[in-house]
């Protein structure tokens, strides 16, 4: 017979207690509690196994590459990290898990995946130069670092944490170590960052948690670094074939073979093909005796590989001029020729500018597209057969990715280049800017992305505490120049940053040792698609857009002047001139 007692509340009335009902729900509590208990005995368990086999897979990386041993394939290495990334959430009880990839080219670090409680919009625009915030700090500093309150954190003001609604996080760098025989560490480089965010329960993640995590970051920073390889490869690849596509000029390559190997929409549509015509013989498919000609005179290296097609195109005569070039592999052999067509029925002057990009597309589109094909092809035959070391896969590939980033920076400086053409400009955004501390982050960034130059800050005097300008154009003028005295300055040479304060102006110079710039060259270097061809320099590439982009924000965005002084042997010195105080109304007058 259940037991209860009664007791008066305040209004009078009887209050009633079931105390076996007390009972049971006092019993439920423990049995919670227990699982609870249970549950939390678990996870310190997965702790446990999760460094034991983060070790153990490092290790065996380690011994694998030592040894000339393939390791875990690429798309089984992807999934081993996404799932590595949802076991460290779960084990930090942290929200959202994100990874930063450092992109040299563009000095920023960009989110990749796999990533974490973010979808994939919010992924792709999650980034920010390396120089800014607490994401560039870790970046650069190689430390890690906590944050409790992201929204009053003064570090965490500039980073894209607004996006995926961060309240705390940790920050650690990610990673690469290279070892000796003996298992020392050798070499430590920084690839990019890795984020915890949004610890769950209202709790703050602790120093615990950030020790564990920058164990986690070292243990797989060289699974993420081949991966984005991977990734890098396959971007660029369909960039590539996007650019073909997109080109108002038909492009045809043929094997020397005389068979097709690769057509664009252009040319598709002149000749009234479809991609079933790939692999197909060239002379079956075009019957137009100027179009072979051509093709002949290119293979046979003779001069004048240039034509003019006379077609009926939907009722209506076209002209296309043709210019056809052989095109050889790095070890001389021949790949086939190249074919790019206009169309030049109604404007003949275009002439000039053709002979322009058709220069720029047969030495910056065709040998990367034959290092890629070749070295892809040559890897992909020794996939079964194990043909080929570690040794050789990661030198083929370094082969590949190098021209891949060359095909990036000719799209990029193309796109900037047609935006100021069209009068669209770079929109400035002006403030004050820390400039001291814009060089500092800039050298900063530069120093860990080279190893082979040294890198030196020599400043006049007192530079200003503050000027007007774009911080972020600043930022690409600086990185630019530097990134083009990394290019051209020998290895183990100086590349010095000089910094002026002239009073009303502020002189910056960009110092290396390189080749230098002949006398007849020095007043066209800032001209679009300009490059100075010697026999030294003739096997480090570009579009000649470079020094065109950054004339138009140091003159145009900041009203100042550029110039270079050079000496042949000795190496040059760009320097650029900008007022400390811009009048802005001025400047966006000008801009617009």
């Amino acid at each position: 017979m259940p037991t209860d007692t009664r007791k008066d509340s305040p209004e009078g009335e009887g209050l009633y207690v079931d105390v076996n009902e007390l009972q049971k729900l006092l019993d439920q509590a423990n049995r919670e509690l227990e699982q609870l208990k249970n549950q939390n005995e678990l996870l310190q368990k997965e702790r446990q196994d999760l460094l034991s086999k983060l070790n153990g897979q490092a290790t065996a990386t380690r011994s694998a590459a030592d040894s000339g041993v393939d390791v875990t394939p690429i798309n089984e290495a992807d999934v081993t990290l996404r799932r590595l990334v949802q076991r460290i959430a779960m084990i930090l009880q942290a929200e959202k898990i994100t990874i930063m990839f450092y992109d040299r080219e563009k000095g920023e670090l960009i989110g990749i995946p796999p990533a974490y409680g973010v979808d994939e919009e919010h992924l792709k625009i999650f980034r920010i130069r390396a120089t800014h915030g607490i994401s560039g700090l870790v970046f650069r500093e190689g430390e890690p670092t906590i944050f409790h309150d992201a929204d009053n954190d003064p570090r965490a003001q500039e980073d894209p944490f607004g996006l995926l609604h961060v309240q705390n996080g940790i920050t650690v760098p990610l990673v690469i170590e290279k070892r000796d025989e003996e298992n020392r560490v050798v070499d430590r480089t920084t690839i990019g960052v890795l984020h915890a965010f949004n610890k769950r329960h209202g709790e703050d993640f602790n120093d615990e948690d950030v020790r564990l995590l920058e164990r986690m970051a070292r243990n797989v920073g060289s699974i993420i670094a081949n991966l984005q390889l991977y990734r890098e490869v396959v971007e660029e690849r369909e960039e590539l074939l996007q650019t073909f596509e997109s080109l108002s000029a038909g492009l045809v390559l043929v094997s020397p073979e005389g068979r097709l190997s690769q057509i664009n929409a252009t040319a598709r549509a002149v000749f009234g093909l479809d991609q079933s015509a790939i692999g197909k013989n060239v002379a079956e498919l075009v019957r137009n005796d100027q179009f072979h000609d051509a093709l002949v005179a290119a293979g046979n290296q003779a001069e004048g590989a240039k034509r003019e097609l006379y077609l009926v195109i939907g009722g209506a005569e076209r002209i296309y001029e043709v210019q056809a070039a052989a095109v050889h592999g790095e070890d001389g052999k021949e790949v086939g020729v190249v074919a790019i067509m206009n169309d030049v029925t109604e404007i003949r002057n275009i002439d000039k500018m053709k002979s322009s990009f058709v220069a720029m597309a047969s030495h910056e589109l065709r040998t990367p597209l034959t290092a890629i094909k070749g070295f892809s092809s040559t890897l992909l035959e020794g996939v079964d057969q194990d043909l080929y070391s570690k040794e050789d896969q990661r030198e083929f590939l370094g082969i590949v990715v190098q021209e891949c980033d060359r095909l990036r920076r000719l799209i990029d400086d193309l796109l900037n280049t047609s935006r100021i053409e069209a009068g669209e400009s770079l929109k400035p955004n002006y403030s004050e800017v820390d400039i001291t501390d814009l060089i500092d982050k800039v050298v900063k960034v530069q120093q860990q992305a080279t190893h082979k130059h040294t890198i030196k800050l020599n400043k006049y005097n007192e530079l200003p505490e503050l000027i007007i300008g774009d911080q972020d154009k600043l930022d690409q003028i600086l990185t630019n120049l530097m990134n083009n005295a990394i290019k051209y300055a020998p290895e183990g040479g100086d590349i010095t940053i000089h910094a002026k304060n002239e009073g009303e102006t502020l002189l910056i110079g960009v110092e290396d040792q390189g080749l230098g710039i002949p006398a007849d060259h020095l007043g066209k270097v800032f001209e679009k698609f300009h490059r100075v061809n010697n026999e030294d320099n003739r096997k480090i590439y570009g579009t000649g857009l470079g020094l065109y982009l950054v004339k138009h924000l140091v003159e145009g965005v900041h009203m100042g002047k550029i110039w270079v002084e050079s000496e042949v042997g000795k190496g040059s010195t760009f320097w650029f001139r900008i007022p400390c105080k811009l009048d802005i109304e001025q400047a966006k007058e000008i801009n617009n």
